[in-house]
């Protein structure tokens, strides 16, 4: 289990680093001026350079994805039910995204903002856990479905 965690952090790292250049390129284009914003505002104002601010958002980003890519595992505990593997990676994925997202800016340093922030992640990770959910659910009652149309014509035959 160990080792699935430090290979899944490892590849995560990188993975993350990826998205989150995606990101500021996808904001830049989006804010429409030609200008190219490797970090939030508010958070390259903490800094004496650019360059020092998104070197230390890229190791704050590659921290991140090799939590979440470790995290991973959790879906991995056959001893563990769904509801308690949901709650325990909502809960490592929260303790992980919430402080390093306050720490880079993603959010206003409000309560509002952090409300706000926190809304919005929970809402996607509902939304993403659902569209993982419920094609399962569907594809297991298929299954089962099949296994019992299977199991009746097996006793119908064995009657004849």
């Amino acid at each position: 289990m160990k080792k699935k965690v430090i290979l899944r952090s490892l590849l995560g790292a990188p993975l993350a680093l990826a998205l989150a250049t995606l990101i500021t390129i996808a904001i830049s284009f989006t804010a429409g001026d030609g200008t190219f914003y490797p970090v939030a505002p508010a958070f390259l104002e903490s800094f004496p350079s650019e360059i020092s601010a998104v070197a230390v958002q890229a190791a704050a980003s590659m921290l991140y994805g090799a939590l979440w890519g470790g995290a991973s595992v959790i879906w991995e505990m056959e001893r563990w039910n769904l509801l308690r593997q949901t709650l325990t990676h909502l809960a490592v994925i929260c303790a992980t995204t919430l402080p390093i997202a306050y720490f880079l800016r993603w959010m206003p340093h409000t309560f509002g903002g952090v409300l706000g922030y926190f809304g919005a992640f929970f809402g996607i990770y509902l939304c993403i856990w659902l569209s993982l959910y419920l094609p399962s659910k569907w594809q297991i009652a298929a299954i089962q479905r099949k296994i019992s149309e299977d199991n009746g014509a097996a006793s119908l035959r064995g009657r004849r």
